[in-house]
């Protein structure tokens, strides 16, 4: 189980880690901690956040590296994700098009446009967060982890290669009920700690995870890592949201 956390965070940040041998079994349950990698990016978070505080800084500061600490320790892996989506979705093109353009390295003016868009409302959105959402907003990055496991084991895939298909398929069969069990607690913590705001926070997920299914089976016919990517930006983007809704309950 250590070396399937430390090949999670491998996979999932920048986080140096110690290396391992790599092997089925590692790779099957690296998913079961991918929401660890969240964890420590909500303590992150929290530590940036008190830190500023401390120093006086401004919101408007404050929001900027609470906007980029994510990109920074994740290496900026699910955004990159979300742009190649935001390029595919708006090329208008055929499925296997769509597919290809999602591989291209190359950034298009849809991803530039889509992924300003994207940072101008987390940026507003984190000016608004106080401490009582920050709590919240802390455990709303494993919440968005959990779901993205759950989504890379238990919805269709759109090809038979790839990073989402290659995890699927070296998974253990336990793997989806252990990212379930994770998922009914993390909803439970949410709504025991922050009531309405954590219970804005769970459906926005939820309605984020609809939203990605229903999207990924219409326009790819399943998903990929690059849509597992734009699902959690998404997903993160909406519980924000959420928080700062519920912060006004």
């Amino acid at each position: 189980m250590l070396k399937s956390l430390i090949a999670a965070f491998s996979m999932y940040s920048r986080i140096p880690m110690p290396q391992i041998e790599w092997n089925e079994k590692t790779a099957g349950y690296s998913l079961c901690f991918f929401p660890a990698v969240g964890a420590v990016l909500g303590a992150c978070g929290l530590v940036v956040y008190h830190g500023a505080l401390a120093l006086g800084l401004g919101k408007e500061l404050t929001a900027s590296l609470l906007c980029a600490l994510p990109i920074l320790l994740t290496g900026g892996i699910h955004m990159d994700g979300f742009l190649d989506t935001m390029d595919a979705r708006n090329s208008f093109r055929p499925k296997e098009e769509k597919l290809r353009i999602l591989k291209d390295p190359h950034i298009g003016s849809f991803a530039a446009i889509w992924g300003a868009l994207y940072l101008l409302l987390s940026f507003g959105a984190l000016t608004e967060v106080g401490t009582k959402g920050m709590g919240c907003l802390a455990v709303g990055y494993v919440y968005s982890r959990i779901l993205s496991g759950l989504s890379v084991v238990t919805l269709r895939k759109a090809k038979k290669e790839g990073m989402a298909a290659s995890a699927a398929e070296v998974s253990q069969n336990g793997v989806k009920y252990f990212l379930a069990a994770e998922l009914v607690l993390c909803v439970l913590g949410l709504c025991w700690g922050w009531r309405l705001m954590g219970l804005a926070v769970a459906l926005a997920g939820g309605v984020g995870f609809l939203h990605y299914r229903h999207m990924a089976y219409q326009v790819f016919d399943g998903i990929t890592g690059d849509l597992a990517g734009y699902f959690l930006q998404i997903c993160e983007l909406l519980i924000l949201l959420a928080v700062v809704l519920g912060q006004k309950l």
